[in-house]
């Protein structure tokens, strides 16, 4: 999700600056100033607004829009995104430190700053944790040696599923809708290279994921930017977890629409 410049981070301004007003305000009615002067209208009687807003938005939840395929089937473009902080822990503006609340899942679609430029933010779903072993084999996940059951849904009904086969995807027991091209199947460049990872052809190879990091990767499985083109994610890059689509303004059965 390409937002530039971080809108918590642009609330955390108008924040300290309507809080600076709010108190030079208050100073100056202490000397017995009763006019009101202009900026206190459209600044300090906003300081009450602005930092409510920032503080949920930072401690509680956020919200984003999904601008690309790469999640598809699960998340359509144009989905708002519920985003629970909570869930692993509420970031500090300007920092990468989060207050430690909980750890990913495999599983889990997060939302996260893209390690090669941090003004960005993508999403995601965390498909191994540290330490897991990762087999894949022409679009399949398996992990830690586990068999994953596989279940062909056929072919897409949906027009940004044409040409596309669905199949459900069954890992430690929770069970994901992932889409394939039958001309690609997962034959994707895989950039991660020796230590971690092996390849034994184009479409098949095996990871070990370092400490400290994650295997991130979309349900698009072949239209997809994510590890197995910049790399193991870092888990302090994790910003939240998606837990609802709020809405989409193309698709209004998307509504509070709980994604697996």
């Amino acid at each position: 999700m390409e937002i530039g410049f971080a809108l918590n981070e642009i609330l955390a301004l108008l924040t300290l600056a309507t809080g600076a007003l709010s108190l030079l305000w208050w100073r100056l009615r202490r000397t017995g100033s009763q006019r009101k002067p202009w900026w206190v209208g459209w600044g300090a009687e906003l300081f009450a607004v602005v930092a409510l807003i920032f503080t949920c938005r930072v401690a509680l939840a956020d919200w984003q829009r999904v601008p690309t395929s790469s999640m598809e089937p699960t998340l359509r473009v144009g989905d708002m995104l519920l985003i629970n902080h909570l869930a692993y822990g509420p970031r500090l503006p300007f920092t990468n430190t989060a207050l430690p609340m909980g750890q990913p899942q495999r599983g889990d679609i997060a939302v996260f700053r893209y390690p090669l430029d941090v003004s960005v933010f993508y999403v995601k779903r965390i498909v191994a944790v540290a330490g897991d072993r990762v087999s894949f084999r022409d679009g399949i996940v398996q992990v830690n040696g586990q068999a994953t059951e596989v279940h062909d849904q056929g072919w897409g009904e949906h027009p940004a599923d044409t040409g596309q086969r669905l199949l459900t995807e069954v890992v430690d027991g929770r069970a994901r809708q992932i889409k394939l091209n039958p001309f690609v199947l997962g034959r994707l460049p895989q950039n991660i290279g020796a230590p971690d990872c092996t390849q034994q052809r184009p479409g098949a190879w095996d990871c070990t994921v370092p400490a400290g990091t994650l295997l991130a990767m979309g349900d698009n499985r072949d239209n997809s930017a994510d590890s197995r083109t910049w790399g193991f994610l870092n888990q302090r890059e994790i910003y939240g977890r998606v837990d609802r689509v709020l809405f989409n303004y193309l698709q209004f059965d998307r509504f509070w629409h709980k994604p697996s």
